[in-house]
């Protein structure tokens, strides 16, 4: 039955074509976003995880760049510490040469008091980001002996934590305002002071310019030599402690950055539209409507066949 009041064929047709419009909208969005869920109403929990994921990705970022930090400030004392253990060698290679009864114990001193120098020098310019942990005063009221570096960021059931690396920056001062705490300015007199001609207290102001080749002087002398040499022993263990945290934080970096590119592969496979498929879905709806509009104009032209009844 024919009705000019009703076309059914031209409603059914409208609403094929209204169809393939909102999937051809759909596909096109997904085309130009890249995202098949790049909102909530796409997929209410693949997008309610990757928005998390997306928040803790951003975290790790900033992880990083605290890694970045912490290790920068490391190397930097680090390099110093090595710096200074040289000197220090040197410092011992020449007491053990101004042991000879002929050497000018004045001239080998005056070596001795510009490595002595540069040790200091070497400990106060070891600053990044305004922090040095090898020139001290520990007495400050704002001193902490324990610095942390941010080293990773983590949910679990939905409570979040920050995990971190302690460091114990009292193992490697070198001076310490405080008196005797650093490595160099530790009172080591009780070594050396049998003749009194071995002026100072620590491996950062003795004197040995005056020291004779009497008996007394000369088990001063080596007695200093020896106490030199525990100084560069507990320099080369603050060394060591240092080296090992620097290992530690570098693997850590080396972790977080290879976490926060899984966690985006893994946001990429909740969200991503797949462009192959999509281009092939837009391909298919342009057909689809094309066929539409074509079926919606025969069903139109149909009403226009009854006028031929009245002919």
């Amino acid at each position: 039955m024919s009705s000019l009041l009703t076309n059914s064929s031209a409603m059914t047709a409208l609403q094929t074509l209204t169809a393939t419009n909102k999937n051809m909208t759909a596909t096109q969005t997904r085309i130009s976003t890249g995202l098949r869920v790049s909102s909530a109403s796409d997929n209410a929990a693949y997008w309610s995880i990757a928005t998390t994921m997306k928040s803790d990705n951003a975290a790790l970022s900033a992880v990083k760049d605290a890694i970045g930090l912490g290790a920068a400030t490391i190397d930097t004392m680090y390099t110093a510490l090595d710096t200074t253990k040289e000197i220090v060698t040197e410092i011992k290679k020449k007491l053990v040469a101004a042991r000879d009864a002929g050497v000018d114990r004045a001239k080998v001193q005056t070596e001795i008091s510009d490595l002595q120098k540069q040790l200091k020098s070497s400990a106060s310019s070891a600053v990044f980001n305004g922090e040095n942990w090898l020139d001290v005063d520990s007495s400050a009221a704002d001193y902490n002996a324990t610095r942390a570096v941010v080293a990773s960021f983590s949910r679990a059931g939905g409570a979040v934590s920050i995990d971190k690396i302690d460091i114990d920056i009292s193992k490697m001062h070198l001076f310490d305002a405080n008196g005797d705490v650093g490595i160099f300015d530790k009172d080591r007199s009780a070594d050396f002071s049998a003749g009194g001609n071995v002026t100072g207290t620590s491996v950062y102001d003795f004197d040995i310019s005056g020291v004779t080749n009497e008996a007394n002087d000369l088990a001063d002398l080596e007695g200093l030599t020896g106490a030199v040499d525990a100084a560069l022993q507990e320099l080369t263990d603050a060394a060591s402690y240092l080296g090992s945290i620097k290992n530690r934080v570098d693997i850590q970096n080396d972790f977080v950055n290879a976490l926060s590119d899984a966690i985006t592969r893994g946001i990429g496979q909740l969200v991503d539209a797949n462009m192959e498929e999509e281009s092939t879905k837009l391909q298919a709806l342009q057909v689809q409507q094309q066929l539409g509009i074509q079926a919606l104009s025969i069903a139109n032209s149909s009403t226009q066949n009854i006028l031929s009844l009245f002919r």
